[in-house]
């Protein structure tokens, strides 16, 4: 749907300032308001991670650093940014299911010292890698929960994954899973899913692995030292590609307090200490994709509207068909614009069919030179889509900080030989 207030201060913040389209335009002070209403949503005394694979951008990430969110990485590239950002390397969480040795080595040379891990391989491998570097390390081991969470956005555990142990696994065999030489297992991470959408379905995810927590620490109690972490993940939900705000979360300090309290009875005093992580929630509506309008036609019947972005800005694998279409809400501001009597195509430059947004968009009439703006689109935006497909260049990326413009920049892409 059009909506002119959606639109409204991104899109003044790149024409005011001649800036050129497309342009991402991230809102710090929103990013801000997201932490406090998520700190405020959850239990005292607990952790929070914050996911660089939602947004790396160096001005997002000074301000997350800035109010003491920690950073959680799963690259050489996001490490590079969150140290670049100002966070500890021994600050700093590196996960993910497969990780080279060449990163891990780097990882140690930089003075990174928590890892998460997803098998017995992966305990190995930092074993031996960090006693080549004369290191001792701790690492969470990820747990693939047996039973799946309900309505998860996107399943995390519960379902044959690259994610985490599977529990029977590790309840069976868990010498498998203790302490090594040189890594100490000293927490769990579980993950049940993304983008939840309700405080009840968050409270059963966490309930859920809560309890799975609880009996892992206890079949791991021989071979570990103790278990003194339990990341119980994230999945706050806010929109993507859609106006409105994220979710509100009143209501969920209360339940999530209880239900520690029962499951792992030592948490107020840090044993273990209780952790949480965010990607989606902290940035999600801190960021607006502004885009000109290139082409408008009539074809076989439909409007058609071409647009500077497309699937290399915005949507990714949508546009190839592996996942559903974006079909993003398109705000314009134009004072008076009313959507027309008919859902429009609205395509992006690049040369494929494949490059759709959506085939029913309820735009008003458009023309080209017109500027739109996606909103919702801080996390897994540019970050998650098709940049180097077809050799478009980048979007600028644009901080503004109480309406002042802070950063402009642009990712750029480069060949080595």
């Amino acid at each position: 749907m059009a909506d002119a207030a959606v639109a409204a201060q991104p899109v003044a913040v790149v024409v005011d300032a001649g800036l050129e389209t497309p342009a991402y335009v991230y809102d710090l002070a929103e990013v801000r308001a997201n932490t406090t209403r998520l700190r405020a949503a959850l239990p005292q005394d607990t952790g929070l991670y914050y996911s660089l694979k939602a947004n790396p951008h160096p001005a997002v990430l000074t301000v997350l650093r800035a109010a003491g969110v920690a950073a959680e990485v799963c690259s050489p590239g996001e490490l590079t940014a969150a140290l670049a950002a100002g966070w500890p390397a021994d600050a700093v969480l590196y996960t993910g299911p497969g990780k080279r040795d060449q990163d891990v080595t780097a990882a140690l040379a930089a003075g990174v010292r928590e890892f998460c891990v997803d098998s017995p391989a992966g305990l190995d491998q930092l074993d031996r890698l960090a006693a080549g570097a004369g290191v001792s390390v701790r690492t969470l081991l990820r747990l693939n929960d047996d039973l799946p969470a309900a309505r998860q956005g996107l399943a995390m555990t519960g379902v044959p994954s690259q994610f985490g142990a599977d529990t029977s696994w590790v309840a069976e065999q868990p010498l498998l899973f203790g302490d090594r030489p040189n890594v100490r297992v000293h927490g769990l991470h579980l993950y049940m899913g993304t983008n939840i959408t309700s405080v009840e379905d968050l409270v059963a995810q966490f309930e859920q692995s809560a309890r799975t927590a609880a009996e892992m620490s206890a079949a791991l109690a021989p071979y570990v030292a103790g278990i003194d972490v339990v990341d119980l993940g994230g999945g706050f939900g806010a929109p993507f590609a859609a106006a409105g705000p994220a979710l509100e979360l009143t209501g969920l300090a209360g339940p999530l307090t209880a239900l520690l309290d029962v499951h792992l009875p030592g948490w107020r005093t840090g044993s273990p200490r209780v952790v949480f992580e965010s990607g989606r929630y902290l940035v999600g509506t801190a960021g607006t994709l502004v885009t000109k309008v290139l082409d408008v036609k009539r074809s076989h019947g439909r409007d058609v509207v071409v647009l500077e972005s497309g699937i290399n800005h915005l949507g990714g694998m949508s546009g190839l068909v592996r996942l559903p279409r974006l079909n993003p809400t398109l705000a314009v501001p134009r004072t008076g614009a009313q959507a027309g009597s008919e859902p429009a195509i609205v395509t992006g430059p690049l040369c494929t069919p494949l490059d759709c947004w959506s085939r029913s968009a309820p735009l008003p009439p458009v023309r080209p030179g017109d500027v739109l703006a996606v909103p919702n689109v801080g996390a897994y935006g540019l970050y998650a889509s098709l940049i180097a497909f077809l050799g478009h260049p980048a979007p600028l990326e644009v901080a503004v900080d109480g309406g002042e413009l802070t950063h402009v920049s642009r990712l750029e892409l480069t060949r080595k030989e």
